[in-house]
């Protein structure tokens, strides 16, 4: 551990309570903050950023079909009049668990307990290439980024004469068939076949390619055969180019090669083909799964590191329903964080911890305008009733009130004019030389 804060972060309250340090404002950490609302613990939550984002519809802002701060809501609001609660915008570098201290770019803090929610980010399979020139989904600012590519790509491929350089700038290839990747290729479709002709009447959108491509033999891998079908069926009508069991290679920018099969080009390869749990320093060797996520007992407590506590999709819990580890989806986030808040209370009473058990409430994905897959464990079904569902439980899922409504309007405006009007190229400030020098100078 090189350069570590010798100060305490400034402007904390100084009370005899527990402390109970959360890194990571997802669903896990968010979910155990406001679980620990008004309980007599002193809870201080850290993230990068000073909102949460709701990554279900990240797509949607990739799109064009919500705002970015329509899945955004501002942390210190949440926590309006909660005084046992409080948050500060710091990246965290690392802790030492036998000072129980953690330490951030705005200084180090000590705590009682710890609890890592950090999540997780791309996983690009170690390779530089994919990394460098494909377009990740995994905030709010990569799907805005994707969103602007799109838009300049079609606004670079008008002002060109010859066709070939026209379709690189238009093809969309989409690797990972998840719910992320049959999302996003079903809205890519869509935005294809009704919305961008109106816009570009000039471009020839039949030589238009939308292709997803997934490593296995089927898409929506963890959900029942039938949705599987369904979603297959689904994007092949919207003209979605489905590839199987098809791996990629490489992509430089232009091209997506693969070990059998003839490249793809394309200016825009959107990578949601898995993930890779976020690490931190401090941890010992010994506390890592292979895959790199963090091993934790039935209590989400860290192995051989007492007081210290990961939730979400950054630890494994193996059992026997999950020998390999809970999915790395929301609702697994969610449960461990209400029961480790739980735990944590039961603690303060001098009561022994209860253990974690998954209750699996269910998958579902939409596929384009009113078509969509819902695997619950009583019932499945699929169609627009399925997309009523996830309509709903995705609405009833975001934070606040103000942003319901906007994304209830928005879904409305959508489906009765089936015409997005969020396709605005919005880029940076363009940042000048010598302000350059002065930003590197000042880091």
């Amino acid at each position: 551990m090189k350069n570590l804060p010798q100060y305490p972060i400034p402007n904390l309250p100084e009370n005899s309570l527990p402390r109970i340090v959360i890194i990571g404002g997802g669903f896990a950490g968010l979910k155990l903050t406001r679980s620990l609302k008004g309980k007599p613990f002193q809870v201080i939550l850290l993230d990068k950023n000073n909102f949460h984002q709701f990554q279900p519809l990240f797509y949607q802002v990739a799109t064009a079909g919500l705002e970015p701060s329509a899945i955004s809501f501002p942390l210190r609001k949440i926590f309006h009049n909660t005084k046992n609660v409080s948050f500060r915008m710091a990246e965290v570098s690392s802790f030492d668990s036998e000072k129980k201290r953690v330490y951030t770019d705005a200084g180090y803090l000590d705590y009682d307990y710890l609890v890592l929610s950090l999540g997780a980010d791309s996983n690009y399979f170690g390779s530089k290439s994919i990394e460098k020139y494909s377009s990740p989904m995994k905030s709010v600012s990569e799907a805005l980024y994707i969103r602007n590519k799109i838009i300049s790509n079609y606004e670079r491929a008008i002002n060109l004469s010859k066709m070939e350089d026209r379709k690189v700038l238009m093809n969309v290839v989409i690797v990972g068939g998840g719910p992320t990747g049959v999302e996003l290729a079903g809205a890519m479709a869509e935005l294809r076949n009704s919305v961008l002709p109106r816009d570009y009447p000039e471009l020839s959108f039949e030589n238009m390619k939308v292709v997803l491509i997934e490593a296995g033999p089927s898409l929506l891998a963890a959900m029942s055969e039938e949705a599987k079908a369904k979603a297959e069926k689904y994007l092949t009508k919207l003209g979605v180019e489905l590839k199987m069991n098809t791996k990629v290679k490489d992509y430089d920018g232009r091209n997506v090669y693969f070990d059998d099969q003839e490249p793809i080009e394309t200016a825009t390869l959107l990578w949601a083909a898995g993930v890779k749990p976020n690490q931190i320093e401090g941890l010992s060797e010994s506390s890592y799964a292979p895959n790199g996520r963090i091993l934790v007992d039935e209590f989400n407590e860290v192995i051989d590191h007492p007081g210290v506590y990961a939730v979400g999709d950054n630890c494994l819990l193996a059992d026997e329903t999950y020998p390999k580890g809970h999915p790395q989806v929301a609702q697994v986030a969610l449960q461990q964080a209400s029961n480790l808040a739980k735990n944590f209370e039961r603690a303060r009473r001098g009561k022994n911890p209860e253990p974690f058990h998954y209750k699996d409430l269910g998958s579902m994905a939409t596929i384009g305008k009113h078509l969509a897959v819902v695997d619950l464990p009583f019932i499945k079904f699929q169609g627009i009733i399925a997309w009523m569902t996830w309509l709903f439980v995705h609405l009833m899922a975001i934070l606040g009130v103000k942003n319901k409504l906007f994304i209830f309007f928005d879904w409305a405006w959508s489906y009765l004019s089936f015409d997005p009007s969020l396709r605005l190229l919005i880029k940076p400030r363009y940042v000048r030389e010598s302000e350059r020098k002065e930003l590197i100078e000042q880091k």
